[in-house]
């Protein structure tokens, strides 16, 4: 097709896929060869441009992209840079490659500078200066620039284009909301091509425009602005299945080698901090943290309720992870059945008050629902009042046969233990346990070990079930583990609480008889 017209949808999209289709791969054995879309790459392509109005422009303004890395999203959003700056009829485009940072933003420019000098119609009609990382067209006043990592700092786009990769890496939401937000009013036909792999921080931009993305895809929002291509396996479908490694990888024996997916997988199934970087990167499945310690899936199938009254008189081992003054402080008691390793769960969350109105906690609105629905408590003021603490464990003890508790050694972990070995009058073995491997190797093996087996019965408690989403592990040289808060995506303290009442337990369930040893000791 020579004569275009370009007030015809199919033509739009036919010029826009003739163009791309001009030019050639750059790397590996397909360098030099021409860039014959795949069948996805088409259809995405013939959306875009060929969806126009009535004058002639196009429609969709956003596009995102979410697949599986190697499938060619650097070489894809090369071509779409080119075009929009060369062949989309726009005087004085201005067209920016946009990512974490400007070497990475750099991948997609370089990409797209070797794909014109492969082209000399192209090469003839532009100025590449690598040293600045900028094309520029003369007849047509136009460019396409990397922006540099300070960018956030600027203003005055006029954005034609914008390729923004790999999303998931944008630590804050500045650089998206400055190219995005009012950046291109004047232009008729913005385009902002953001194309990435899945991530795993939910409070990012890329979280945030994913579940957008899906909203738009399901017709929960009508957007016609809003375009998206969602390349990733439901948590429901069986990420081991090559059946569906096919399914999110479109360029699978294409310019994907399904060996080397094996080879990564092997090393998932062995390695299980490497599980949520195949399932990340391999199969686009969001992940909520960077190392996975256990699935949420083993956690979710023991799905039968924890009758708090059934529990009187019963035997149990506590734990208290005391927060700083302004985050939750976990109580956790553990019920052996006697029989089994089976064990009954009993948790209790309190924070301050005002921690659920506070405009710099992103958990407010969860907080006052689970406060609503009784699984979060509260003391007055912005700061944790340990004594609401001390006096719900005192009835707990009263109202269960409570045996023995650890209380967290930082913060008033000594204080309060010693108060409550005094008001317990000695019934109760009180102790203070440290946060390091050699504390927490041993319970933190038999807490996997109980999840893995489905013998932890948790009420369905959806605090500690968004805990047991957060948790991260860090390992030691020699193998062992334990729970990491500070890389965990979000709190994990009703977690770190059962754990320790784990470690009571095992020291003394099976005991000839739980009151040999009395008073204040350190584990």
């Amino acid at each position: 097709m020579n004569n275009y017209d370009f007030l015809n949808p199919e033509h739009r999209a036919q010029h826009a896929v003739d163009f791309i289709q001009q030019l050639k791969h750059t790397k590996g054995k397909w360098a030099g060869k021409p860039f014959i879309l795949f069948d996805w790459q088409d259809e995405l392509i013939r959306k875009i441009f060929g969806t126009i109005n009535e004058n002639g422009h196009r429609i969709i303004r956003k596009c995102y992209v979410e697949i599986p890395k190697k499938n060619g999203k650097s070489e894809l959003a090369a071509t779409i840079a080119l075009y929009l700056l060369f062949a989309d009829r726009e005087p004085g485009a201005e067209v920016y490659s946009a990512a974490s940072d400007r070497e990475q933003a750099a991948i997609v420019f370089d990409v797209a500078a070797q794909m014109v000098r492969y082209n000399k119609t192209l090469d003839d009609n532009c100025r590449i200066i690598d040293s600045r990382k900028r094309i520029v067209v003369p007849s047509t006043n136009s460019f396409y620039h990397v922006l540099s990592a300070d960018v956030p700092n600027k203003h005055g786009f006029n954005t034609h284009g914008v390729i923004f990769d790999e999303l998931h890496t944008q630590a804050k939401r500045d650089l998206w909301d400055v190219l995005t937000e009012g950046s291109g009013d004047a232009r008729v036909q913005q385009l902002i091509f953001a194309i990435t792999t899945a991530g795993y921080d939910r409070e990012s931009i890329c979280w945030e425009i994913h579940q957008y993305a899906e909203k738009v895809r399901k017709e929960i929002i009508d957007d016609p602005h809003f375009y998206s291509v969602v390349y990733g396996l439901p948590e429901s479908e069986n990420w081991e299945s090559e059946e569906n490694w096919y399914k999110v990888n479109p360029s699978m024996d294409k310019i994907i080698d399904i060996e080397k997916v094996r080879t990564a997988y092997r090393e998932a199934k062995e390695i299980p901090a490497k599980q949520n970087t195949f399932r990340r990167l391999r199969l686009n499945q969001w992940t909520q943290q960077s190392t996975r310690w256990i699935d949420l899936a083993l956690w979710d199938r023991v799905k039968d309720e924890v009758n708090e009254e059934n529990l009187i008189g019963k035997i149990c081992y506590g734990g208290l992870d005391l927060s700083a003054v302004s985050d939750i402080t976990a109580w956790v008691m553990i019920f052996p059945y006697g029989d089994s390793d089976d064990i009954d769960v009993l948790a209790r969350f309190w924070c301050p008050e005002e921690r659920l109105y506070e405009t710099s906690n992103k958990y407010q609105n969860q907080y006052r629902t689970w406060k609503q629905e009784g699984y979060l408590l509260t003391t007055p003021g912005n700061a944790i009042d340990y004594n609401f603490v001390k006096k719900q464990i005192l009835e707990d003890a009263k109202k269960f046969n409570l045996q023995s508790m650890n209380i967290d050694r930082l913060f008033q972990g000594y204080q309060l233990a010693m108060e409550l070995e005094d008001e317990l009058s000695g019934v109760t073995n009180v102790a203070v346990m440290g946060m390091g491997f050699i504390s927490m190797a041993t319970p933190v093996k038999d807490f996997e070990s109980k999840v893995l087996k489905g013998k932890i019965h948790h009420g369905n408690n959806p605090v500690l079930r968004w805990m047991m989403d957060n948790i991260v592990v860090k390992m030691d040289e020699a193998g062992n583990y334990k729970p990491d808060k500070r890389n965990s995506q979000g709190k994990i303290d009703g977690i770190v609480a059962l754990i320790m009442a784990l470690e009571r337990m095992s020291r003394e369930w099976g005991a000839t008889s739980v009151y040999d040893n009395r008073g204040l000791i350190m584990v």
